[in-house]
């Protein structure tokens, strides 16, 4: 693996525990000023698209509010040049006392070291019939 793919996924961990953190400013400090964010769910196939990086930290703000106790655990990642991919189990409860358990993914876009884009999947979980 090359040295630069090593310090990718170096950030990719610590990116993790910024958002196990609930630290907007951590975060964001990994992202360009023209970053892009597709969400999991919204409107479109490619889920909601938050660009710019005051509205991706807008973004996931209302994901820490939404679910505040939102944790990313039993994570992994790889990278390959300008592409990244993290695997983690998100797990936390809803503001309306719903509780959240489901494997999901990132796929990140890298420039200059920076993130310029996060698209994020999670597995649709069905509640037993």
């Amino acid at each position: 693996m090359a040295v630069q793919d090593e310090e990718k996924i170096e950030a990719l961990t610590a990116l993790m525990k910024a958002f196990n953190a609930h630290d907007l400013d951590a975060i964001m400090e990994f992202f360009t000023e023209d970053c892009s964010f597709d969400t999991s769910k919204g409107p479109e196939p490619w889920g909601q698209r938050l660009t710019g990086k005051a509205a991706v930290r807008e973004g996931l703000g209302a994901r820490f509010a939404g679910m505040p106790d939102v944790q990313y655990d039993a994570d992994r990642h790889w990278v390959s040049g300008d592409l990244g991919v993290s695997e983690w189990l998100v797990t936390g409860t809803t503001t309306d006392g719903t509780q959240v358990s489901a494997r999901g993914c990132d796929h990140w876009e890298f420039r200059d070291d920076k993130i310029v884009r996060k698209d994020s999947y999670w597995k649709i979980v069905d509640a037993p019939a």
